[in-house]
């Protein structure tokens, strides 16, 4: 089991690292060449282009089975569950069968409305119980899966 992270906009790389490290994970953050991440013990730098689905591509073309994956983005999602793998996002909302197409369509239709013209709300801000949140999550996660094997 790795960690893979779509690591450009990820606001918990810190709680992800220690996380990781208690359960001797390898955590490999995937970002643009615009991002300073650092390489250190247990954590892999992947850079890849500025396109848009660069992360998302890299992290879907070398993804296994077992992995976890940290992202927001909801069809980065889908595809990893797809490859039998876990997502969660960085507020903790672990990805599913059960809420992933409710996602992608409230998603969809959110696109629809902006490209005619409409409004809709953004990402509420995030938030200290956002970040515990996440930690609480990830935590079980991971001590979940190794349990498993």
């Amino acid at each position: 089991m790795r960690v893979l992270v779509d690591a450009d906009a990820c606001p918990v790389k810190n709680e992800i690292k220690i996380a990781a490290k208690q359960f001797d994970v390898l955590v490999i953050l995937v970002s643009s060449y615009d991002h300073a991440l650092r390489e250190e013990e247990g954590i892999q730098v992947v850079k890849v282009d500025r396109g848009k689905e660069s992360a998302d591509l890299y992290i879907v073309n070398h993804l296994r089975a077992g992995d976890v994956v940290v992202t927001q983005d909801y069809g980065l999602a889908a595809l990893v569950l797809a490859k039998r793998a876990y997502a969660l996002s960085e507020r903790g909302v672990i990805y599913d069968a059960d809420n992933i197409e409710f996602l992608l369509d409230r998603r969809h239709t959110s696109a629809k409305i902006r490209r005619g013209g409409g409004r809709t709300k953004g990402p509420k801000k995030f938030t200290t119980e956002d970040r515990d949140t996440f930690s609480e999550k990830f935590l079980k996660l991971l001590h979940d899966l190794q349990d498993k094997h």
